[in-house]
């Protein structure tokens, strides 16, 4: 099972950049989107294989995630039942018999102690609400911008962002919290502990060019979900995100 992850950073300027041609060649089961930033009337056309479901800020222009599934799921939830977070569109899953595929977009923590203080609480909230699938016996794979770099290899200058939002010591925690709940951070296992790969690159003096960069997008997934091979797709340039792509070997859930 193929599943892709990507902060569009508006899905239809990525769709302008290739979005649809990648997705044909990447030929995921599973494509988990961040930051499409449009309402639904507003999403272009994607490729037909995929059955469509969306989570949208009500704020316009602002958020967002969807799911594009090849195989129609048995159920979709929008949100973690919790209306501050809900109503900016952050949280959507499907479920596909026990396997539940959750795409999530973490909020920013940059503009301000205010917006960082509710990125820390949203963490919080969101372990909670993985600990009750998990909880319920549901494997599970979390795709999305969790806007935040793990640990040093996680980035390129990591002395220097030491006080930047997105390296902080308590966001941090907070992100190595999900894993201790069981589950694996996919891409870095099929890496290794010592490989470095980004997948966001400021878009400021060549910064993707120079290869200077952040790890923010993730796939974490339960023991039962083996990754079998991983990588960032850099080119074309759909965003200043790249996809993360992880293959799952172990048993199939989704079928």
């Amino acid at each position: 099972m193929r599943v892709l992850t990507l902060n569009a950073n508006g899905v239809r300027a990525a769709c302008r950049k290739g979005l649809c041609g990648v997705l044909e060649t990447q030929a995921a089961d599973i494509v988990c989107l961040q930051e499409v930033k449009a309402n639904l009337e507003d999403i272009p056309a994607l490729p037909e294989v995929y059955e469509t479901f969306w989570h949208v800020a009500e704020r316009k222009g602002y958020s967002g995630v969807g799911i594009l599934s090849r195989q129609m799921p048995d159920r979709v939830e929008a949100g973690m039942g919790v209306r501050v977070y809900d109503c900016e569109g952050r949280v959507l899953r499907a479920d596909y018999g026990n396997l539940s595929v959750v795409s999530v977009y973490v909020p920013s923590g940059s503009s301000g102690e205010t917006r960082l203080a509710f990125k820390l609480r949203f963490l919080k909230r969101f372990r909670r609400y993985l600990k009750e699938l998990l909880a319920a016996g549901r494997s599970l794979i979390v795709c999305g911008d969790l806007n935040v770099a793990h640990k040093k290899i996680d980035l390129t200058n990591w002395r220097q962002n030491r006080k930047t939002s997105g390296f902080l010591p308590e966001e941090r925690e907070q992100f190595g919290k999900l894993l201790k709940l069981g589950l694996t951070d996919a891409h870095r296992k099929v890496l290794g502990p010592d490989k470095a790969e980004y997948s966001w690159w400021s878009l400021r003096s060549g910064a993707r060019e120079r290869n200077v960069g952040w790890r923010l997008d993730y796939q974490l997934c339960t023991p039962d979900l083996q990754p079998a091979g991983a990588h960032v797709l850099k080119e074309p340039m759909l965003s200043d995100h790249a996809p993360v792509v992880v293959d799952y070997g172990g048993r199939a859930s989704h079928s």
